[in-house]
């Protein structure tokens, strides 16, 4: 005989209940949106309540055996790889690039690489890759070939990190300028007048419309004056628009692109870059320098204490810095430049002591120059990095009071040209801000507020052509109707940061870099 129980939820529920907490309930968790999130949260996870994770990424690596498969997927949130275990059947159609989302159980790891890993239970491939064609393999790519495919090269892992290391950069730069109570403007990028004085701008013209229909090319092409009425420019500095701002404003600041037509071919320059400019009320140079020292000393102690700087350590602990920045630096260099930069108060000497100390060791024969140095020559680079060795050990240096032929016509004259009529060698109260390496990343200066002696000093720099002044004409009337004592100074932000981050070449840090003969997309 057979016997059959009728059913009763209450009899199989007071049966099953001693073995509930075998079988674990996986808990589906939302909200983590990027891979970052998911690899810090995983630490505070319960390893006896598996969960449930929705992650998108891009295949870094995978590798594919006959039961079982495994994916590295990564995505720009941080240099760290998830670990994604599939069925074979998964992982058809994923290799390096393929952008996917997956769905998966997140679980303890038994490997010794990473303390969790996600077992996928499904998988949606978002973006497919050819993998004979696709141009980033796992493989050694130089710097020299990435520069080719910028659009592209912005997917790897490092170039990821320095996106983000610029936009934590003008973050912090903005914080720190609004503890300050600096206010940030924006200045215009077309210009009328060439503010260096150097010539080298990149000058704008109008793209004429096409001709009608039926008709060549014959009609009068459009040129600049016929738009603006006058020759205008990319700007090569946002300086003289900053200082209309300082009869109203203690302070203000700008971080605006900057172009300069010049034709050099070298690690350091770039036809467009970042320039971070600020304009403040002074009479003293050295609360110009003092503020420049600080924004960067807060700068560097910001990144040392960040999760960013410590990704950026231990990508090059990793062995990174062979596949990105040419073999330059390494993990245990950049944190000393760090803390170099943050370390002692920087040495601020003048113009004439760098120049003796040159001309000094270049007759003692304790260092050769192919270019000898002289007073009215300036620094030449190899000159800079003399100076940077010698007196800042490691640490930045200004160099101060630059003879006033070799200056641009705004800068004030130095308090020793102000106190003597007969100085057979005038200078101007300036610096340039002398980093280890990358040399000149700062200048700065007090401006001349007195309208007499601007147009004065406009005229001995070759500014007084009718045509110069009518382009400068709003500027002297920043003047001529009441102007105050007042100073500034430009920082090249990409030079910063390459030293920063240990990236030597400029064009490696830029994301999408233009220079001489190079501008591809």
């Amino acid at each position: 005989m057979i016997w059959r129980y009728p059913y009763n939820p209450r009899f199989f529920s007071s049966c099953l209940q001693p073995h509930l907490g075998r079988w674990k309930t996986a808990t589906r968790l939302a909200g983590y949106r990027t891979l970052a999130q998911v690899l810090d949260a995983s630490q505070t996870f319960d390893s006896h309540n598996p969960k449930i994770i929705d992650v998108t990424g891009t295949v870094r690596t995978v590798r594919k055996q006959k039961k079982i498969a495994f994916a590295a997927i990564g995505d720009g949130s941080t240099i760290r790889l998830l670990q994604v275990v599939l069925e074979p059947a998964h992982a058809e159609g994923l290799h390096t690039g393929t952008a996917v989302q997956i769905t998966g159980e997140w679980t303890p790891s038994p490997g010794k690489e990473q303390s969790h890993e996600l077992k996928a239970q499904s998988v949606r491939i978002t973006g497919s890759v050819d993998p004979e064609r696709y141009p980033l393999q796992k493989k050694y790519h130089t710097p020299e070939y990435l520069r080719t495919i910028p659009h592209l090269r912005l997917r790897t892992p490092f170039n990821a990190l320095l996106t983000r290391l610029r936009s934590e950069t003008e973050y912090w730069l903005h914080d720190f300028f609004h503890r300050h109570d600096f206010v940030k403007v924006q200045p215009p990028i077309i210009t009328s007048s060439d503010c260096e004085g150097a010539g080298e701008v990149f000058t704008l013209a109008a793209k004429p419309p096409p001709p009608p229909f039926g008709q060549g090319g014959t009609e009068k092409r459009a040129t600049t004056q016929s738009f603006f009425r006058s020759a205008k420019y990319l700007t090569v500095s946002s300086q003289l628009h900053l200082e209309a701002y300082i009869p109203e404003h203690h302070g203000v600041w700008t971080l605006s692109p900057t172009f300069r037509a010049e034709k050099s071919d070298t690690p350091r320059h770039l036809s467009e870059f970042s320039m971070l400019e600020v304009e403040m009320r002074t009479e003293d140079l050295d609360d110009v320098m003092d503020l420049t020292e600080n924004m960067i000393r807060t700068l560097v102690d910001k990144l040392r204490q960040s999760k960013l700087g410590q990704e950026l350590l231990r990508f090059y602990e990793l062995g990174g810095i062979d596949r990105n920045t040419e073999g330059i630096a390494t993990g245990e260099k950049i944190r000393n430049r760090w803390e170099c930069l943050v370390g002692q108060p920087w040495r601020r000497i003048t113009y004439k002591q760098a120049l003796e100390k040159l001309q000094t060791a270049a007759a003692a024969g304790q260092a050769e120059f192919q270019s000898k140095p002289t007073w009215y020559d300036g620094f030449h680079l190899e000159h800079e990095k003399f100076i940077a060795a010698e007196f800042g050990q490691g640490s930045p240096v200004f160099v101060t009071d630059y003879p006033v032929e070799i200056k641009p016509f705004y800068m004030l004259p130095s308090e020793t040209a102000l106190r003597s009529f007969s100085d057979p060698n005038p200078r101007v109260a300036c610096f340039d801000l002398l980093m280890p390496e990358v040399c000149e990343v700062a200048g700065g200066s007090l401006r001349e507020h007195r309208l007499s002696q601007l147009v004065e000093a406009m005229s001995l720099h070759g500014l007084n052509k009718p045509q110069q002044h009518s382009t400068l004409a709003w500027y002297l009337e920043l003047r001529q109707h009441g102007s105050v004592p007042h100073g500034g100074f430009g920082l090249g932000l990409d030079r910063v940061l390459g030293y920063l981050a240990g990236v030597p070449n400029i064009r490696d840090i830029v994301a999408f870099p233009r220079y001489y003969g190079t501008c591809e997309c």
